[in-house]
């Protein structure tokens, strides 16, 4: 498969989002644009008006020789799972994708400014992740070491792995809280209750006009919009082990 296949077999969005966040990262690390006007800090966007700084911050991640394999696995997980919410929950909608990725990062920036955290990507994966791992959650997901578990588990087994080797977690619970709450206001809620908390506004709908076939469920409605249980594959195949060779 050559690279243009690879990248028009992407959805939309994914694959733009997926771009940027393999593109930026390595453009910093040889040099090419500088680093210092990424990242995200209070001071610098409320007081100094450096405003591009949550859009940046969401694309750019510092790839050093203890940072790399981390930022790879970040980027795995950025195609993986948003390409499955995009192709398959959100079907023929883009813009409702946008809109939930657009959500999810107005609320990563805010606690992110607020807890001195710099950089978005990783909160941001893992609460598209989390979304999937709700909207699947009786998936079998297999891990290392032959571990396999609903997909419910994932994002808390990938907050504990961090928290015991990298020595932190909290890029993670911040993806799983912003994760809960759009999942929270968009699926359950309405899904419960029959009011609809928030809609994808006219003009992303413009942008990106709506395809046939809709967002896709067993009950035909995102709010219902879970898949059969099934296996998950990670890299290597059917039942690999997370960083397999």
């Amino acid at each position: 498969m050559d690279l243009e296949n690879f990248l028009l077999g992407i959805p939309v969005v994914t694959r733009y989002w997926f771009l940027a966040s393999t593109i930026v990262p390595l453009l910093g690390r040889f040099g090419f644009i500088n680093v210092q006007w990424m990242f995200l800090q209070w001071d610098l966007v409320v007081n100094k008006f450096q405003f591009w700084r949550p859009l940046t911050a969401l694309i750019y991640y510092p790839v050093t020789p203890q940072t790399g394999f981390h930022w790879l696995m970040m980027c795995y997980f950025l195609y993986n799972y948003s390409k499955a919410l995009e192709r398959e929950t959100y079907r023929g909608r883009s813009a409702d994708y946008l809109f939930m990725l657009i959500f999810n990062w107005f609320f990563c920036v805010g606690l992110c400014m607020a807890m001195d955290i710099y950089f978005l990507l990783e909160p941001m994966v893992i609460s598209v992740l989390y979304i999937w791992c709700q909207v699947n959650k009786d998936t079998i997901v297999s891990f290392w070491f032959g571990m396999r578990f609903p997909a419910r588990y994932l994002p808390w087994v990938l907050w504990g792995f961090n928290a015991v080797l990298r020595g932190g977690g909290t890029n993670e619970l911040i993806g799983i809280f912003v994760g809960h709450a759009y999942f929270f206001v968009a699926l359950k809620y309405p899904d419960e209750y029959g009011v609809d908390l928030i809609s994808t506004p006219e003009f992303l709908h413009r942008l990106l006009p709506d395809e046939d076939g809709g967002i896709h469920g067993q009950d035909g409605d995102i709010r219902g919009a879970r898949q059969q249980p099934r296996g998950h594959q990670w890299p290597g195949g059917a039942g690999a082990r997370l960083g397999g060779n």
